[in-house]
């Protein structure tokens, strides 16, 4: 058997307002801007955390891929914003301050920190677009 040596380079979560998901990912989580990118009326963002360059979200508009119908972007529209098309789970050592810095940042607070019963200490939040963002608590 070969062993593939592959690591997550990029994610990708859709955006509907450039401004507020910039403003979460950037002042809320702290994360650094790495691209930010128009085309067409529409913008890419990068995303990621300070130390970590190999490590990225892209905020990407749900129109952009071509591909997609009509119908597609409307069922994505409802999706998100019941908060159910997509999300991501980030981890850190000081989960109780991170959560703090994201209720002060007026966050939509879904689940503040817990102990899960399958023993991960987590907290959740949505940021601008209805993406759900876990953060657990690492060890």
């Amino acid at each position: 058997m070969i062993v593939m040596n592959l690591s997550i380079h990029a994610s990708f979560l859709p955006h509907d307002d450039p401004e507020a998901s910039l403003a979460f990912y950037r002042d809320a989580l702290g994360f650094e801007v790495r691209n930010d990118v128009g085309y067409d009326g529409m913008r890419w963002i990068t995303v990621g955390p300070a130390g970590q360059p190999d490590v990225s979200i892209v905020l990407q508009p749900p129109a952009g891929d071509p591909g997609i119908t009509d119908d597609e972007r409307r069922t994505i529209a409802e999706m998100m914003a019941k908060g159910t098309f997509a999300g991501i789970v980030l981890a850190t050592a000081d989960l109780d301050g991170a959560f703090e810095r994201l209720q002060a940042g007026d966050a939509e607070i879904v689940q503040e920190p817990t102990r899960q019963p399958y023993g991960v200490r987590d907290c959740a939040v949505r940021d601008p677009a209805g993406n759900l963002i876990r953060i657990q608590e690492r060890d």
